[in-house]
This record gives C-alpha cells, sequence and structure tokens, in this order.
C-alpha cells in the first residue's frame, strides 16, 4: 500500500516536518550554546542565555584568533563549484544513459552504481599520489575535483531515473519541430527534474561542506583551509576551547542552512513525488 492511502499528502508533509524539528535540535543546541560562557555551557546546556551566562567570547576569539574569513571563503568556493560540476555533468552523463542505447550504457550505468557502493576514501593514497603528481597540492581545485568525482555516482543514478519517467512523446514531438538534442536538454529536461537536482544538490553539499578528511590531506595550509579543518585549531589533545568550538560551528551553519532553504522546496517535491500519486 502506497504511502499516500494511509497517510494521505498532508500526512506525507507533516511527517517529514517532524523528523525535520528532529535533526534541527542539535543544530539549535549548537547556536544557543554558542552565546554562553563556559559555566553556562556546562551547568546547563539545555537552558537559553540568561543575563548571567550570554557571553560572545567565542565569537571574539573565532575572529581574533583565526583566519575564519578565509576558511569561510574556501568553503563556500568548494562547496558552490562542485555543485554547479556535479549537477550539470551529472544531468549530462544521466540524459545520455537514459536516453540514447549504445555498447556498454548498461556497464557504465552498473560501474557508476558502484561508485555509489565503494566510499572514495578507499583511495586516498592514490587520489593524493594523482595530485601530487598534477602539481595540485594545497589548491582549491584538488578539493572541487575529487568533490566532483565522489558526487557524481550518486546524481547520474537518482538524476536517471527521473529523467526515465519523462514522456517520449514531449521528446519526440520537440524533435519533429526541429529542435536540437541540446535544446531538448536545456529547455524541456532540465526544468522538469528541478526537484531531483534540488534533492541531489542538498544530499551532496553537506557531504562537501562538512568534510575534514580530504582538506587534511589535501590543502592542509593557511590559505585552503577550509571552515571544518579550520575549527580543529580550537580542538586540542587535552584542552578544547568549547566557546570558540560551538561559535564557529555557529557560523559555519548558517551558509548551508540558507541553501537548503532555498532547495528545500523542491526538495520536499522531489522525496514526495512517488508517494503522493
Amino acid at each position: 500500500m502506497k504511502l499516500s492511502k494511509r497517510v494521505g499528502p498532508l500526512g506525507v508533509h507533516a511527517v517529514l516536518m517532524c523528523y525535520t524539528l528532529i535533526a534541527l535540535f542539535p543544530i539549535y543546541l549548537v547556536i544557543m550554546n554558542s552565546f554562553k560562557s563556559k559555566k553556562g555551557i556546562f551547568r546547563d546546556p539545555l537552558a537559553f542565555p540568561t543575563g548571567t551566562t550570554f557571553d560572545l567570547v567565542g565569537f571574539e576569539k573565532v575572529i581574533a584568533r583565526s583566519s575564519f574569513d578565509i576558511y569561510f571563503t574556501n568553503s563556500i568556493s568548494v562547496t558552490v563549484i562542485s555543485l554547479v560540476f556535479v549537477l550539470l555533468l551529472g544531468a549530462m552523463a544521466a540524459w545520455a544513459l537514459a536516453e540514447y542505447d549504445f555498447p556498454g550504457s548498461n556497464m557504465m550505468a552498473l560501474y557508476l552504481a558502484i561508485g555509489i557502493m565503494i566510499p572514495i576514501r578507499l583511495g586516498s593514497v592514490s587520489l593524493l599520489k594523482m595530485i601530487v603528481g598534477m602539481g595540485l597540492v594545497n589548491t582549491l581545485t584538488a578539493l572541487v575535483l575529487v568533490y566532483t568525482a565522489q558526487g557524481l555516482p550518486l546524481a547520474i543514478f537518482i538524476l536517471r531515473e527521473f529523467i526515465a519517467q519523462i514522456p517520449n512523446d514531449l521528446k519526440e514531438a520537440a524533435r519533429c519541430d526541429g529542435v536540437s538534442e541540446y535544446r531538448i536538454f536545456w529547455s524541456i529536461i532540465l526544468p522538469l527534474i528541478r526537484p531531483a537536482l534540488a534533492t541531489v544538490a542538498v544530499f551532496t553539499m553537506i557531504p562537501i561542506w562538512n568534510d575534514l578528511w580530504f582538506p587534511l590531506i589535501l590543502a592542509p595550509s593557511q590559505e585552503t583551509a577550509t571552515v571544518t579543518l579550520g575549527i580543529q585549531q580550537f580542538i586540542g589533545q587535552y584542552v578544547t576551547d568549547w566557546n570558540a568550538v560551538l561559535a564557529s560551528l555557529t557560523l559555519a551553519i548558517v551558509p548551508i542552512l540558507i541553501l537548503y532553504v532555498i532547495f528545500s522546496r523542491q526538495l520536499i517535491r522531489g522525496l514526495t513525488s512517488g508517494a503522493v500519486k
């Protein structure tokens, strides 16, 4: 029985909203505690900041002791550029695999599906050797290339399924009118798969923004460090500056929340498209 028959479209959205509120609770704790003193954090982490616990010392330390503006710019640049490449190249490849029958198409789709199951981190040593060989160590280009390769298999897998559901009559009618394949892709296919693109964007940007591993091994310098890597300077082996850590995380949350709000409507449409029919 379909989900819509059990709870209806409104019920589906209500369930999604409940899951969203549960997922946002840790973010709420981080933001709330970033405006409290260290004593206020440890005495009652669930309480709102009061006149005695309110303190901006964490933000002052982040601004004074780190190049947070550089980390912030690097993270935004890497995330946005990687997203553009993943969505554009993923949509093109998905269109080719779903629309055209050519020798090896099924093997290519299987190869890309395997890329979803095997973590790219297993090839970290080989990736590092390739980046060193290309002279891209300590560059944002290295991160963009790796994150694009990391996001493409899932993007192609999801977008291919959505493109395959587009009626052939629509595409054939455009071809009969003399519309080129490029025009069909840009003017018909992309607008129709916007919910899928938003879904891919959300599931791609969060791992990129939060990743620590590849910035640590490919671009660890002060000039190329990302927000997640920059926060590590406040975490020591024996002492952790929780005020600075929480303040950094609060500042790092803002862009990802903005991007989520931008894509949220299309994301919900993409997630519920098969449940509300």
